[in-house]
C-alpha cells in the first residue's frame, strides 16, 4: 500500500480525498521497493573487488538496471555473526533515538519561529497586494504562472514538494556512474555494511527505479493534504523523517535476527507511517483502487491487510520487498497517533520555553514560547 515498492495505487473517496497505494501482485525485478543489488559477474582472476553491501535480498534485472547503470564494486564486509551482530546495532539505536529527538525538537522551534513571524508576514502580504495593483499586469509571465500554481496547492502539497524534489535529485545521482560507489555506500541501508547510521536517513530519499519513486511519491502527494492538516507541517516533517530512520532500524533488527543481510532503499517505510497515521485517525474513510474505483473499503481494513501482508512476508522470509521496513513504518504510525502525539508533541512546552529564553536573552514573558497548538492537536 505505500510500501517500499508501492504498485497498486489507492484513491480515497469522500470528503478528505485521500489516496494511497496498494499492490496485490509483484513487480518486475527492476522495480523494487527497498531495492537490492546483486554482485555483477567477475572474472576468476579478480579477487579484491567485491561489493560492500553483501548479498542482496532482491535484485535488479541484469538486462535492465545493471546494463543502464552498472553498479560499482566495493570492498565487502562479511555479515556479522551472533551474538556480536546485535552489538553492532547499538550505534544505530542511539542514532535513531537521537535523530528522532532532534527532529521533534527542531520541529517545535520551527513552529515557534513561524508563529513569531506571522505578523510581519501579514504586513508583507498587504504590501505585496498593493504593489501588485499598482504595477502593470504582465501577460504570459512564467513566474506569475508558477506563483499561481504554487498558491493553488494545499499546505500539505507544498510541504511534500521539497521531499519529492530531494527524491528526484537522488534518483538522478543514481544515473551518474562516477557516483555509484558513494550511492551504494550512503544511500542504501544494510546492517552488514561498515556505514550504518547515515544510510538510515539517506536511503529514505533513495530510489533506483523510476517507477518505484513515482509510485511512492504519488502516495505521499495523495496523503499529504490530510496528514499535514491533521498534524501541521512542522510535526508532519518530524514524523516523516523520524519514520524513515525508525523503519530502517526495524529492518536492521529483523535482518540481523534472521541472518538475511542485504541492501535496501526507498521511502516506503516513512510513507507507511503517514498512511498508517491517517488510517488510524480516520478508520472509516473510504479507499478505492485507483484503476477500480467501484471497489471501496475502509481505511481500517486496508491498514489491517497491509500489516497482515507484511507480517506474513517477514515471517515467511519473502525477499522481494523489505517487509520489515514496511511493518516498522506502519507500527510507528499507529503508535504515534495512539500514544506518541500525547507523549512527545504535547510535552514540547518546556523545550520551547527554553528556546524562547535563549532567543530573547533570558527575558521574561514566555507567552510566545508555547508556540500555540497550530497543527499540534488533532
Amino acid at each position: 500500500m505505500a510500501w517500499r515498492s508501492c504498485s497498486v495505487l489507492l484513491r480515497l473517496t469522500g470528503e478528505d480525498a485521500l489516496r494511497s497505494s496498494v499492490r496485490g501482485g509483484r513487480w518486475p525485478h527492476s522495480f523494487q521497493q527497498r531495492c537490492g543489488f546483486r554482485k555483477a559477474a567477475r572474472k576468476p582472476e579478480s579477487k579484491k573487488v567485491e561489493e560492500e553491501l553483501g548479498p542482496a535480498h532482491t535484485e535488479l534485472s541484469e538486462a535492465g538496471a545493471h546494463r543502464r547503470s552498472p553498479a560499482p564494486h566495493l570492498d565487502q564486509q562479511a555479515p556479522p555473526s551472533s551474538p556480536r551482530a546485535f552489538g553492532r546495532l547499538l550505534r544505530p539505536l542511539v542514532f535513531t533515538v537521537g535523530f528522532t529527538g532532534c527532529s521533534f525538537g527542531s520541529a517545535a522551534i520551527w513552529q515557534y519561529e513561524s508563529l513569531k513571524s506571522r505578523v510581519q508576514s501579514y504586513f508583507d502580504e498587504l504590501r505585496a497586494d498593493w504593489l501588485e495593483k499598482v504595477r502593470p499586469q504582465k501577460r504570459g509571465d512564467v513566474r506569475k504562472e508558477i506563483n499561481q500554481w504554487w498558491h493553488s496547492l494545499s499546505e500539505g502539497q507544498k510541504t511534500v514538494t521539497g521531499i519529492i524534489a530531494a527524491n528526484a535529485v537522488v534518483f538522478c545521482c543514481w544515473r551518474i556512474p562516477s557516483l555509484q560507489r558513494v550511492m551504494l555506500k550512503y544511500f542504501t541501508a544494510n546492517p552488514a555494511s561498515r556505514t550504518l547510521c547515515s544510510p538510515m536517513l539517506l536511503s529514505t530519499f533513495s530510489h533506483f527505479s523510476f517507477f518505484h519513486m513515482a509510485a511512492n511519491m504519488y502516495v505521499l502527494w495523495s496523503f499529504s493534504t490530510s496528514a499535514v492538516s491533521m498534524l501541521g507541517r512542522e510535526q508532519f516533517m518530524a514524523v516523516y523523517l523520524s519514520a524513515g530512520v525508525v523503519s530502517t532500524f526495524f529492518s536492521y533488527v529483523c535482518k540481523t535476527a534472521t541472518g538475511r543481510f542485504g541492501p535496501s532503499l526507498g521511502a516506503s517505510g516513512a510513507i507507511m507511517t503517514v498512511l498508517a497515521a491517517v488510517c488510524t485517525k480516520m478508520p472509516e474513510a473510504k479507499l478505492a483502487i485507483v484503476f477500480f474505483p467501484m471497489f471501496t473499503f475502509s481505511a481500517a481494513n486496508a491498514l489491517k491487510a497491509i500489516v497482515a501482508l507484511d507480517t506474513a512476508g517477514l515471517l515467511l522470509g519473502w525477499r522481494f520487498f523489505d517487509h520489515a521496513a514496511h511493518l516498522g513504518g506502519a507500527l510507528f504510525g499507529i503508535w504515534y497517533i495512539l500514544f506518541g502525539h500525547e507523549w512527545i508533541w504535547k510535552n514540547r512546552e518546556p523545550f520551547v520555553k527554553l528556546w524562547h529564553d535563549l532567543r530573547t536573552g533570558g527575558g521574561r514573558g514566555g507567552g510566545g514560547g508555547g508556540g500555540g497548538d497550530r497543527g499540534g492537536s488533532f
